[in-house]
């Protein structure tokens, strides 16, 4: 079906419906965004996809709300808002549009419902309540202040505030999107490059990109650092321990802390070392052979102390 219409509901906007209207106005451009609760337009027709209003549920006949008694639930039991339920109808044309390898499709299609659509579905709902200094700049809140003030008197003004939104929201989806699709493709990197190391505790890379994920799926449990160019140096950096938190599997040597060029490479007897961060996470040389050089000293010493603390447990 290719709808001339997309419809939902007029009023107050909410993150639901407007990233919904993401998804649907990238698939059907040509389509015509409607929002009303008039009847003639929330009956279902073939000429139309109707969202977040109409009290039903019934793809085949075009129309994705979650308001009525026995809305639709995930498999786990936790609810959908309609952006879940165009997600889960539309999203793999979605990734297929914005030209994503259908290799990573499926894959793609479930870490973004997990990771992006379900928070808002589950707030959307009220079965989750942000709360602490960052509750209000969550991601629904944030669009929502983009709805007009309560006493404003001109009545295109939701239509207009809704339209302003959608913009927005289609830039955060584009963009994660983007990110993510950019992961799948490090991704595949990392893992060359782990081949390449073998049993070594360094891994270099060809440029700059996140590497964590491919080490811990590969179960490299072997790297402490990684090294690749940057812009006009190398970087040395270390490898968290875990997604969250910042405890890495080793430190650079603490006697580098802080330090720059001609002081780094006195401490560190390496000719081209530039910078260590005063935490000890990331370092900086200007040529590959220095950084390479800086990464296998850190492993020296990182083992060196890891053996020692074995010898004294």
């Amino acid at each position: 079906m290719i709808p001339d219409f997309l419809v939902t509901h007029s009023g107050g906007f909410h993150a639901d419906e407007l990233l919904s209207s993401v998804i649907l106005t990238r698939l059907f451009p040509q389509a015509r965004i409607v929002r009303s609760r008039a009847p003639e337009w929330i009956t279902p027709g073939e000429d139309r996809i109707i969202y977040d209003v109409g009290g039903a549920y019934d793809p085949a006949a075009g129309i994705f709300d979650h308001h009525q008694r026995g809305a639709p639930l995930r498999d786990d039991g936790q609810p959908y808002s309609s952006f879940g339920l165009i997600w889960k109808h539309y999203g793999r044309d979605y990734l297929t549009a914005s030209e994503l390898p259908e290799a990573h499709v499926e894959a793609m299609h479930g870490s973004f419902d997990v990771g992006f659509v379900l928070p808002v579905d589950l707030t959307d709902n009220g079965a989750l309540s942000p709360s602490g200094p960052l509750a209000g700049l969550t991601l629904p809140v944030l669009l929502e202040t983009l709805k007009p003030v309560f006493d404003e008197t001109d009545p295109e003004a939701d239509d207009r505030a809704f339209h302003a939104a959608l913009a927005i929201a289609r830039s955060f989806i584009e963009a994660r999107i983007a990110q993510s699709a950019a992961k799948l493709r490090a991704e595949a990197i990392v893992r060359r490059a782990i081949e390449a190391a073998g049993q070594g505790r360094v891994l270099e890379l060809p440029r700059g990109m996140p590497f964590r994920p491919a080490i811990v799926k590969a179960g490299a449990d072997q790297l402490l650092f990684v090294v690749h160019p940057r812009e006009k140096d190398w970087c040395v950096t270390g490898i968290r321990r875990a997604e969250d938190g910042f405890e890495l599997r080793a430190d650079l040597p603490a006697a580098w802390a802080g330090l720059t060029d001609g002081a780094l490479e006195a401490v560190c007897g390496i000719e081209g070392a530039s910078f260590c961060h005063n935490g000890r996470f990331i370092a900086a040389a200007r040529t590959r052979d220095a950084a390479l050089a800086m990464a296998e000293l850190a492993v020296k010493e990182a083992l060196s102390i890891r053996a020692q603390s074995d010898g004294d447990s």
